[in-house]
């Protein structure tokens, strides 16, 4: 049996557990960077979307103001194998940060909100978002009009 000891300052310890402390720190930043819904504008989302209050405020993120009340609440599936629409559909999800793909086959719920400021005061736009587990996963901003639009959650520049 081998005995081996070393004789340290206080001030070596503490250099040592602030090193290892920034070393975890770095290393969870960069494992959980996967979980952070980011998008292309590089900013971490709150995403928890258990009651309408956050629900609210995931939107009032993006610059939009919505009635409270919403609009409709439906269960939807998201399907297990994505036709051309969804496929559409999911590259808007994915230029802002989520992907449908892991959800496919899952049921989640769509609330949908009566978007108040859109530009140009354009009116019958909604926000919809997809929930799954109290957290949001997806979503669009929408035009009711035949001629609509649909978007991702971040305000279009029409000037």
């Amino acid at each position: 049996m081998f005995v081996f000891s070393v004789k340290t300052s206080r001030k070596a310890l503490f250099a040592l557990f602030l090193a290892v402390i920034v070393l975890i720190a770095v290393a969870s930043a960069f494992f959980s960077k996967g979980d952070d819904e980011a998008g292309e504008t590089g900013r971490a989302l709150i995403d928890a979307a258990g009651t309408n209050d956050q629900r609210v405020v995931f939107l009032k993120q993006f610059g939009w103001e919505v009635d409270h009340q919403t609009v409709e609440v439906e269960e939807v599936r998201i399907p297990e194998v994505f036709d051309d629409v969804y496929k559409n559909y999911n590259e808007i999800q994915k230029k802002q940060g989520f992907d449908l793909t892991k959800y496919a086959g899952k049921r989640v719920k769509r609330y949908t909100y009566t978007i108040m400021n859109y530009p140009n005061g354009i009116k019958g736009v909604r926000a919809n978002l997809l929930v799954y587990k109290n957290k949001v996963i997806g979503g669009d901003i929408c035009s009711v009009a035949l001629d609509g639009f649909m978007h991702g959650f971040e305000t279009p520049d029409l000037e």
